[in-house]
């Protein structure tokens, strides 16, 4: 491998070791019998600096240890370990919070962590959205390079551009569609429960299994760091693969913590309400890596790698974040219980279903403008921002904040029905796409495509 490129990977780990210089100071040595006074922690400003940067570093790590890992399996499975692992902060900061719901079941601190971990999960999945998805998708439109990069389609007109989305990616439009609906249902009996579990747990595991026989597509020419890794003997890239993915989770795991809190103290002293910071600020913390990961492969113009590993990222947040949120409080809790919620987090469950349904009525045929990012964006925005100034009082509704959050998803839902409805024949050639890359997975004959599909 040339030197320049060990230098780029050095480079890498290099902003990610300060912080774990401190982790095994201030955690990993005092576990050990060490005394943890000798060690002090960190200013909290200092805190959220050295811990963001090494989630910076972690996530480039990542994205290399996946473009590596598509020319040995297929590159949809690829992705999904990316978008699992790119979201792990985000499943160790909810899992915290049922956790904590579980331990102090019955009690008022108990009640405030299951809306908190709720809070926290819907935030997550409505940024991912509507700050990932319009975000990543304006990027791609109208960055430098944008008219080097075969995903962009130029058009005449206002806010016409649009990034072509990949139709392999049909199978985890359906499932993540399917999620979406049985969404809609969780809040009807209060809480999260062992039926939420099974089946949006069960649509993840039945979505990695179809992935996982897909083909391996060598065919796409990688550049930098992958290129490389992919030209080392096999034994030699494995094993560089697995130690890419196992250090840069390992870093991310625990960083991502500290610098959640951090952002919610630092918060905290700005006046802003810890609910809100919990909700809104940890979350954009936690899904940092994802986003990092994403901006790097579109900016080199692998924007339908981009995307794929948003929509995945997606998927197993909005299933497997769900569904294992009531095992960990069962597991705290010492026997099974539903994770209850209030309704308020009745109307955040429903909001971030309606967005999300939106959402992929948007990728229905296989693109999205310019324009219909920013009005994901702009939806997604003027609610938090709405929010936000009826918690501080700069505003005032004439209606509940509950009530809000209710309108905003009817307009979701209204603006989701009619493009769903505009674009049925698109809509039909997705699931049959999708039928025909199940039935491929499992010995059949693929269903043949339309002649325009």
């Amino acid at each position: 491998m040339k030197r320049r490129l060990l230098g780029t990977i050095a480079a890498a780990v290099g902003l990610t070791a300060p912080w774990v210089a401190v982790w095994v100071l201030t955690v990993g040595l005092p576990a050990v019998g060490y005394d943890p006074a000798l060690f002090a922690h960190p200013p909290t400003l200092a805190t959220v600096a050295v811990s963001g940067v090494s989630i910076l570093g972690a996530a480039f790590l990542l994205a290399w240890a996946a473009e590596t890992a598509e020319k040995d399996v297929p590159r949809a499975f690829a992705i999904a370990i990316l978008a699992v692992l790119a979201v792990a902060p985000e499943y160790a900061v909810d899992a915290l919070y049922a956790w904590n719901a579980g331990q102090f079941a019955g009690t008022e601190r108990g009640v405030e962590a299951g809306n908190l971990a709720v809070a926290n999960m819907t935030g997550a999945n409505r940024i991912l959205i509507g700050l990932g998805w319009s975000g990543i998708a304006l990027f791609t439109v109208f960055r430098r390079k944008a008219n080097v990069d075969p995903a962009v389609i130029n058009r005449d007109g206002f806010l016409r551009d649009a990034v072509s989305i990949d139709p392999d990616i049909s199978l985890e439009i359906v499932f993540l569609l399917l999620a979406t609906l049985w969404a809609f249902l969780v809040p009807l009996n209060g809480g999260i429960d062992i039926f939420d579990m099974l089946v949006l747990v069960g649509i993840y595991v039945a979505y990695i299994a179809i992935v996982i026989r897909g083909d391996v597509e060598p065919e796409d020419v990688h550049t930098g760091v992958p290129a490389a890794l992919q030209r080392l003997p096999r034994p030699a890239r494995i094993a560089s693969i697995v130690l890419l993915f196992a250090y840069s989770a390992f870093v991310i795991f625990v960083a991502v913590e500290p610098f959640a809190h951090g952002l919610e103290d630092l918060g905290t002293e700005a006046g802003i309400p810890p609910f809100f910071m919990i909700q809104w600020i940890a979350p954009l913390a936690s899904e940092s890596p994802e986003l990092i990961v994403v901006a790097y492969l579109v900016n080199k113009a692998r924007s339908t790698a981009g995307f794929n590993a948003l929509i995945s990222s997606k998927l197993n947040q909005w299933t497997l974040l769900i569904g294992t949120l009531v095992v960990v409080y069962s597991i705290a809790l010492g026997q099974y219980g539903p994770l209850a919620f209030d309704s308020k987090q009745s109307a955040e469950i429903w909001l971030t279903a309606a967005q999300s349904f939106f959402a992929l009525a948007l990728l229905v045929d296989f693109e999205v403008t310019a324009w219909e990012a920013l009005t994901l964006l702009v939806l997604f925005v003027s609610q938090v921002l709405l929010e936000f100034a009826v918690i501080r009082e700069l505003v005032a509704l004439p209606i509940p904040t509950e009530e809000m959050l209710l309108v905003y998803s009817a307009v979701y839902i209204v603006l989701g029905l009619v493009l769903f409805v505009r674009r049925r024949d698109e809509f039909r050639l997705l699931l049959e796409r999708s039928i025909g890359t199940i039935t491929s997975a499992f010995g059949g004959e693929e269903r043949p495509q339309q002649a325009d599909d």
